[in-house]
């Protein structure tokens, strides 16, 4: 055994040696380092060789070999094969139109396999961070010449994709974590700062009010409250008095949320429909409330916002002397996933000069799709553009990606300059500084999340992604509209489905009554959790699918719960 181990091993290394020549080779002629030093390897590997008697010596050389795949196996209960890619998490169905695959984006199993290696490679990369230079030496723009112009297709190993960052991206990180940076204040990580990271990525929550999850709410009042207690601060910071503590992205955003300035001339435009966070938005920059326009949209235009409405609206400010500057666009609103006409609207804007945003936060990833590309039709006419990859592209919160035209209106109105952040590639203009596209300093390195994504699904199962919660919405649609019990409020677009149950009478407090009364039990019921939300004077019930394990069972028992509430509810 001992003697076909040697055989083994003895071209194993020269094929390694041999693979990691050529990859130095490569990488020298582009002019980038590849981070690994062949001489060092060498003298590591032969000095396993001396010890590499016993069978775990040689499998150990293996995994030196092989990287840390190859190592000794952990006991586990069930063995997932290292060289899976994205797709080893589907199933196999067979449908109308032939057999596909289904992704299934967080299969347990290989969420176990591939969440042990990335932990293996970012411990690997904690023991070795002395060996680094701690200020990357690239040059500017060299992993434009190192990565494709685009995504890929199909998916891709986490093998190609570790090794990648090993030979791509780490030349080009400057070591904050570094026992030798000095430079900035520091940015500390920790193993239980790590962990919870961890953890709060796998819970996925968003936890925008207390009812979306309790204990992210609770928890956050709590522990500000012991910090505050720790910093002995006055009790008027404590939770139990008027004040309280919130946890921000960036000392920055705080200092913007607490102060801002007056604009008394400056008028903003949008519908009733457009999302809270364009008000928020004016209450921070300093917009006085009277000066926001909030034009209703009915059911005439299925709730998106009337050109003729913003005409008129333009016209009355300028009589009054007001200056119209912005206007917010929606594709895909909160309510009932209403698309604002952009094409029209953008040619109002830009008559007035005014700023024209559109937000597609939630359907601007099914835009992706040629078949829903459509519904972005006119957003040349736009300043910026934005939409969420953490909501429906498979990419953990918080990942929201905003496009402009002109970046200097963000550079001019964010940028600073203090002495111990200047450097000679910012001085001379050959790179994008990010810390002056937003309000905050701090940033974290989210595209990463992006890029993982885009690498192991691949553009297609992305798409197909997409159009299956499409599909599921259709049949949930299609069990609405045969129970004459319930009626479709507004046209199903995307992955929404707006319903409600309605009564043989006209008594629409009684109908509404009656729609809160179902929502209360279904949501008691445990078994799934909708909201509600009003449109011309109607309450009704929003069936949203998006959850990446959502298949077309759980869509018919929530639909059969929903009816079995409601049948009692007609009963009473």
């Amino acid at each position: 055994m001992k003697a076909v181990a040697s055989s083994i091993l003895s071209f194993l290394f020269l094929h390694r040696v041999s693979r990691l020549w050529r990859l130095d080779e490569k990488n020298s002629s582009r002019g980038v380092s590849s981070g690994v030093d062949s001489a060092r390897s060498n003298v590591k590997l032969k000095s396993r060789w001396s010890h590499g008697s016993s069978s775990h010596g040689w499998l150990s050389l293996l995994g030196d070999l092989f990287g840390r795949e190859s190592s000794v196996p952990r006991s586990r209960s069930s063995a997932v094969p290292h060289q899976v890619n994205a797709m080893s998490a589907t199933k196999s169905t067979t449908e109308e139109n032939g057999s596909r695959n289904v992704l299934k984006p967080m299969h347990s199993e290989q969420l176990r396999e591939y969440g042990h290696r990335m932990v293996d490679f970012v411990a690997d990369y904690y023991k070795t961070i002395e060996s680094f230079p701690v200020l990357s030496q690239v040059q500017p723009g060299y992993l434009h010449n190192l990565l494709p112009d685009s995504a890929p297709d199909h998916p891709e190993t986490l093998e190609q994709v570790l090794d990648d960052v090993k030979v791509k991206i780490l030349p080009g990180v400057t070591h904050w974590q570094s026992p030798s940076f000095f430079a900035f204040y520091p940015s500390n990580s920790s193993v239980a700062g790590f962990l919870g990271d961890i953890l709060s990525t796998g819970l996925g929550i968003v936890g925008f009010s207390w009812i979306t999850s309790p204990a992210a709410t609770e928890l956050e009042i709590i522990v500000l409250d012991w910090l505050a207690k720790l910093l002995n601060l006055p009790e008027q910071f404590l939770s139990k008095g008027n004040g309280g503590g919130v946890i921000q992205g960036s000392a920055s955003e705080s200092v913007h949320v607490v102060m801002t300035a007056a604009r008394d001339k400056l008028v903003v435009y949008s519908s009733d429909q457009t999302h809270s966070s364009l008000q928020k938005a004016c209450q921070i920059a300093g917009i006085h409330p009277e000066n926001c326009r909030v034009l209703k949209a009915d059911s005439s235009t299925n709730y998106a916002l009337h050109p003729e409405l913003l005409q008129e609206a333009i016209d009355r400010d300028l009589e009054d002397g007001l200056i119209p500057f912005f206007l917010g666009a929606n594709v895909g609103t909160t309510s009932s996933s209403a698309v604002d006409p952009l094409v029209s609207l953008g040619k109002i804007a830009k008559s007035n000069e005014m700023w024209f945003h559109v937000d597609a936060a939630y359907a601007g990833s099914a835009c992706i799709c040629p078949e829903y590309r459509q519904y972005i039709d006119g957003v040349e006419t736009a300043d910026s553009f934005n939409m969420n990859a953490h909501k429906w592209l498979l990419t953990n919160f918080d990942c929201s990606l905003l496009w402009v035209k002109d970046r200097s209106a963000l550079t001019e109105a964010f940028s600073t300059n203090p002495e111990y952040l200047k450097n000679k590639a910012s001085q001379a203009n050959l790179v994008v500084d990010y810390k002056d596209w937003q309000i905050a300093l701090s940033r974290r390195f989210r595209s990463l999340k992006l890029w993982m994504v885009l690498r192991l699904y691949g553009a297609e199962t992305l798409k197909n992604y997409i159009r299956n919660h499409i599909k599921l919405a259709k049949i949930f649609e299609q069990l609405v509209s045969e129970d004459p019990n319930f009626e479709v409020i507004t046209p199903r677009i995307f992955s929404l489905v707006c319903f409600r149950m309605i009564l043989t009478d006209d008594d629409e407090k009684k109908c509404n009554d009656r729609n809160r009364e179902l929502l209360e039990a279904v949501n008691s019921s445990g078994k799934l959790f909708i909201i509600h939300t009003a449109l011309s004077g109607k309450i009704f019930l929003r069936f949203s699918i998006g959850a990446p394990l959502t298949e077309e069972k759980h869509v018919k028992e929530a639909w059969k719960v929903i009816q079995e509430k409601a049948s009692y509810l007609l009963r009473k």
